[in-house]
């Protein structure tokens, strides 16, 4: 089916629009959008720059996308907005492209919601399944991975990274990582607290109680009032789970969340040390070098947090790896260096030498 575009509306001729696309009164589109198939933009709304909208996405009136990136080091450079499918964008959202200091390139997953007001600023990176409340607020670099909940007015710090089924809570001010798994929310003045495993929200995902119960457990050596009375840093407490025989790979991958923070972390944002520009650089050494090789079976690529080449000497850390299917081909899951399954993202641990690959097949 061809698109219906309004004779109101303007779409420059060599914009990119898919069949069966609906674009309302009034709507702008730009010359370098891309909009898929089955997308609706409602009247009044704006979409300008290099920004792809997956299948299925729609805009409210008023939501303004793909504009220039509020960043004063910003000088004109070709950056991208990219946004997968069955994104919902409701009234007066914004959402702006990458920088060239933050990698050029802002991005959405699937199936996310953003309600009234919200803000993406530039260079973040936001997975699937997220639910943005009335004007939230996301600085720079921020990335917020799957299936996390964000409460009305709350607000998050550049470079923070917010784990998977987190849930933050109306009016909270995020200054730092959150790990996966928690709800945190607004407590005395500007601090935020981690007040519990968010379990409801597990058990919608899917999650066994017995993975559910694991973290509950996790939680109160980590972060209940007897755990940070007791005298033991946290970083010790994290370490102690660590050690744990049998460890539950939900709470494995928790504790790894932290101890990355801990380990290279500026006030408490991993991603601080990732940033391309020399602020506070020096302050961040490692001492030991290990080798990490990742081999892809299929067709479909893999993405390390730290950018290194195939094969190269990288620091000891806790690498993020992306994996990433070709047009046609899914990813079905992990293999070596510890890790199985198919969780994407997936961290691993790079305590020494490690190979790992990661499978794609055709789509049936």
């Amino acid at each position: 089916m061809s698109a219906k575009i309004h004779p109101t509306a303007i779409v420059d001729p060599a914009a990119q629009i898919g069949a069966d696309v609906e674009i309302g009164p009034y709507s702008f589109v730009g010359p370098n959008v891309v909009l898929h198939d089955r997308c609706r933009i409602h009247h009044h709304a704006t979409i300008e720059g290099y920004t792809t909208l997956g299948a299925g996405c729609e805009v409210y009136p008023q939501a303004v996308l793909g504009t220039a990136p509020q960043d004063i080091k910003y000088s004109g450079e070709k950056t991208t907005l990219e946004i997968g499918e069955g994104n919902i964008f409701r009234e007066m959202v914004t959402v702006h492209p990458g920088t060239d200091n933050g990698g050029g390139v802002t991005r959405i997953g699937d199936n996310n919601l953003f309600l009234i007001g919200v803000h993406i600023a530039h260079d973040c990176t936001i997975g699937n399944y997220c639910i943005f409340a009335n004007y939230v607020q996301l600085a720079g670099h921020v990335h917020i991975e799957n299936y996390v909940n964000m409460g009305g007015n709350s607000a998050v710090h550049h470079f923070v990274t917010i784990g998977k089924n987190a849930f933050v809570g109306g009016m909270t001010r995020v200054a730092s990582d959150v790990p996966p798994f928690v709800v945190i929310v607004a407590a005395r003045g500007s601090r935020a607290e981690i007040r519990m495993i968010n379990g409801v929200g597990l058990e919608r995902c899917g999650y066994s109680q017995d993975d559910i119960a694991a973290l509950k457990d996790a939680y109160m050596k980590l972060f209940s009032r007897r755990a940070r009375m007791n005298g033991t840093a946290i970083r010790d407490r994290v370490e102690m789970i660590l050690m744990e025989k049998s460890l539950n790979p939900h709470v494995e991958n928790m504790c790894q969340f932290l101890m990355r923070s801990f380990a290279h972390g500026r006030n408490g944002r991993y991603l601080e040390s990732l940033r391309k520009d020399p602020v506070h650089r020096s302050n961040w050494k490692h001492n030991e070098k290990f080798e990490l090789k990742v081999d892809v079976i299929g067709k479909g690529s893999v993405q390390k947090s730290r950018g290194q080449a195939e094969g190269k000497t990288v620091n000891a850390d806790v690498i993020e790896l992306t994996a990433t299917a070709d047009p046609g081909w899914v990813f079905t899951g992990w293999n070596g260096g510890n890790l199985s399954g198919q969780s994407n993202p997936q961290r691993v641990m790079l305590n020494e030498n490690k190979s790992i690959s990661a499978t794609f097949i055709q789509k049936s």
